[in-house]
């Protein structure tokens, strides 16, 4: 790292080429930036001759970038964005730090939220921005520093810790089971059976689990859990929901057991992380608070 170091021009260099590749003119990068344009023509051409790199045709009185400059451009967009939101997360919070953190929205409402005032008593200079995101994303291509998953250990370029895993429950409305009695697995596949988009296999697998072996009905599709949890409670059909979420509907008597216990799955809830952010100080003490609240859990 220290080599390459060596070689890594000044911010000023690279923001004024990126701004000059951007709009196309030292005119309008002065403005931007700010200088005068003879000072943005100056530092574009010392970041050539420290290149040794061509990086812009001139073409009359507009610069043209190489092919190689706007990737290179690109390139520098990113790495200037990263400093300056860095910047403005320490300027924000000097004390503690941001944690930028991306959950989904079931886990996040129904068992992360009521925990949270814990951790932030615990740390109270740490402060946690939330997004919702339904499915595994890139982390160079987002700003995130770590996100909650459900499914296997699996994340590219990134570090795992297992929560805990997950029992669904088969779940419907009091009425609808009144009018639709269940005596056996089987008699759910002539029932309408709700199903969430991210879990496909979720019916098939509870089916295989009770040894019912005939593919299940195709029904309605939600992508959140709580959507479909209210379409259960209304009546419209059975649900298969993580248990730790239908426990205060089943509680308050709103959902009934459409049949049998629940049915442990093979996948799981993790924290997940970039690889070489597992020593980020808000991540850290995340980590620990988490693996702390899932102790014992299965």
């Amino acid at each position: 790292m220290a080599f390459a170091r060596r070689y890594l021009p000044p911010v000023g260099q690279l923001a004024a080429f990126e701004a000059v590749a951007r709009t196309g003119s030292t005119a309008a990068a002065a403005r931007e930036l700010d200088l005068t344009q003879g000072t943005v023509s100056r530092l574009v051409q010392a970041l050539e001759a420290q290149l040794g790199v061509l990086l812009f045709l001139r073409q009359r009185k507009r610069l043209k970038p190489t092919q190689a400059a706007l990737v290179y451009a690109d390139e520098v967009r990113r790495a200037l964005d990263i400093i300056g939101r860095a910047s403005l997360r320490l300027g924000a919070n000097p004390d503690g730090g941001v944690l930028a953190l991306a959950i989904l929205p079931t886990f996040g409402t129904h068992w992360l939220a009521p925990r949270l005032p814990g951790f932030l008593k615990a740390h109270p200079g740490v402060t946690i921005n939330l997004a919702t995101r339904l499915k595994p994303f890139d982390f160079e291509g987002e700003e995130f520093d770590a996100a909650i998953h459900f499914g296997s250990p699996t994340w590219p370029r990134a570090g795992h810790l297992r929560l805990f895993g997950e029992g669904v429950v088969a779940v419907a409305a009091p009425g609808f089971l009144a009018a639709h009695p269940v005596r056996a697995a089987a008699d759910l596949l002539t029932l309408p059976l709700l199903t969430l988009e991210t879990r496909p296999r979720g019916w098939a697998n509870w089916f295989a689990h009770h040894g019912v072996g005939a593919a299940p009905p195709r029904g309605m599709v939600f992508d959140q859990f709580a959507t479909m949890m209210q379409a259960a409670i209304h009546g419209i059909g059975v649900a298969l929901l993580p248990e730790f979420l239908a426990r205060p509907a089943l509680a308050e008597g709103a959902l009934l057991p459409a049949f049998g216990g629940p049915v442990e799955g093979r996948h799981a809830y993790w924290l997940v992380w970039p690889e070489g952010r597992d020593a980020h100080p808000p991540l850290a003490a995340f980590r620990d608070w988490l693996k702390a609240e899932t102790e014992g859990l299965v």
